[in-house]
């Protein structure tokens, strides 16, 4: 046999090697489970919300039971710090005893340590006692005598447990916790953080979804009124506040989303879903970004800020159950879409149309179906049967491809009959009938690529990053101009 086909030596630990104990928020998962079920109590029962000072008021711990016995949770898609548990594994399979140590309630802990099946014994809040700090340290003094055990942890509370321990484990830790280790007792393995970049504070806001605020443009364009720099001025603070407006709900959105994420081939890489980021900066972030677009908005004019308000609530409305009705959370996006034409109307005081209005209407729809197609693909690519917090069941997607396709046929149906009744503005007609040949091009361009399963952004966002796209509207642009009646 080939030396190098040879398997290595499975790991041995010595007979004397005290327990393992294994410290769980932060640690052996890159999330808070108090945060979690703070969250999703508070999309499922917002109300039940306001009991929670009642509860902390009669103590941690019993905070944390009531939320554990409020959320339900899937242990299997929890962020788990994998080259951990791969470690852990390790230990395990040598025969050494692993011990969950957790602050987390007892009822939470224990699912989570079924799902991983690698821990001999679990301690844990248990409704009466918070056990972290001092008091873990205690329990884990008592359980196995001073310097009985080593302890893998993350955080400052851990400063208290590690000088009762032989080793310290440290994971994911800041360089003062981890400095604060190595001054407590020997520290055997370090397992570092995961790097919180520039990119990963763009994607947590999405600012890639800001390209679609462009629309907020559409109106000043339709309008011929390029050349109003008055206009401009207020349509570039509106794309601001839209961006700043839509950055706050995609926040929230993820936070809401948290487990259909994590269930998701490609959203479960998001920052929040990921673990890369904590959930209570999602917190204080939603309404920073709130209150900044409101700043903002205000600087435009009053009716902008008001049709930037119904998006802001409509958007809340998706993130909480739209989004989980059949077909109505296809209508709400296409809505949102068509929104932000009509509010860059409002931003540049400009008159809407009825032809504008309706063409939005129907492509945007289209570009919903686009958008749900394309996730019930991915879904069942992976053997699901249903779209994890949607109302669809994967077999759906024929039927949706179907509407959409008809939805964006009838956006080009709208414009063609639109460019009939104005025919009389444009000195070179010819020009501006190819938007119609153009447009039926797009739509069957866009469809395609979701019926091969290449539609794995936003299809308005998609359609700013496919070269294809951009030259149908670098071209769409160019006709319009060639058969202007503008004088150039």
């Amino acid at each position: 046999m080939d030396s190098s086909t040879v398997p290595p030596p499975p790991t041995v630990v010595p007979a004397a090697e005290p327990p393992l104990v294994v410290d769980l928020d932060g640690t052996l998962i890159r999330t808070d489970m108090l945060h979690e079920s703070s969250v999703r109590l508070f999309r499922d029962a917002p109300l039940a919300t306001l009991r929670i000072p009642g509860w902390l008021a009669a103590g941690k711990a019993v905070l944390k039971r009531e939320l554990a016995e409020r959320t339900p949770f899937d242990a299997a898609v929890l962020p788990y710090n994998t080259e951990l548990l791969a470690w852990l594994g390790e230990q395990h399979r040598a025969g050494r005893r692993l011990v969950l140590c957790t602050a987390t309630d007892d009822k939470l802990a224990r699912e989570i340590a079924a799902h991983c099946g690698i821990f001999d014994e679990v301690l844990a809040s248990d409704g009466t006692t918070n056990l972290d700090g001092q008091r873990k340290a205690e329990a884990l003094v008592r359980r196995f005598g001073a310097g009985g055990f080593d302890y893998a942890g993350n955080a400052t509370v851990d400063l208290a447990v590690w000088p009762h321990a032989r080793r310290a484990i440290v994971v994911n830790a800041r360089p003062s916790v981890l400095a604060g280790a190595q001054a407590c007792c020997a520290v055997e393995k370090v397992f570092p953080s995961l790097p919180v970049t520039t990119w990963t504070w763009v994607k947590l806001v999405r600012a890639h979804q800001w390209l679609k605020n462009a629309l907020l443009f559409a109106p000043l364009f339709a309008a011929h009124q390029v050349d109003n720099l008055d206009a401009w001025v207020h349509l570039l603070l509106a794309f601001a506040a839209f961006s700043l407006c839509a950055s706050s709900v995609y926040v929230a959105n993820d936070l809401m989303d948290l487990e259909s994420d994590r269930h998701h081939p490609r959203k479960r890489a998001r920052p929040f879903a990921a673990g890369t980021v904590q959930i209570w900066v999602g917190v204080l972030l939603v309404p920073l970004l709130a209150t900044a677009s409101l700043a903002l908005a205000l600087l435009v004019n009053l009716e902008f800020l008001g049709w930037l308000a119904i998006y802001f609530a409509l958007t809340w409305a998706y993130s909480w159950r739209l989004k989980r009705v059949v077909l109505v959370d296809c209508l709400t996006l296409a809505g949102l879409y068509t929104l932000r034409v009509v509010a860059g109307a409002a931003a540049a005081s400009l008159a809407l149309s009825f032809w504008l209005l309706a063409f939005s209407g129907f492509l945007f729809l289209s570009l919903a179906f686009v958008k749900r197609y394309a996730e019930l693909q991915a879904q069942a690519a992976e053997g699901r049967t249903h779209a994890h917090g949607r109302a669809y069941l994967t077999s759906d997607a024929p039927l949706i491809q179907v509407l959409g396709i008809v939805s964006g046929y009838t956006a080009v149906v709208v414009l063609a009959l639109y460019l009939n009744t104005v025919l009389r503005f444009y000195a070179r007609p010819e020009f501006v009938w190819a938007t119609v040949p153009i447009m039926v091009w797009w739509v069957s361009w866009m469809w395609l690529r979701a019926f091969r399963g290449d539609m794995h952004d936003d299809p308005l966002v998609f359609a700013f990053r496919d070269k294809a796209s951009v030259a149908a509207g670098v071209l769409f642009g160019a006709v319009l101009f060639l058969g202007t009646s503008w004088p150039w």
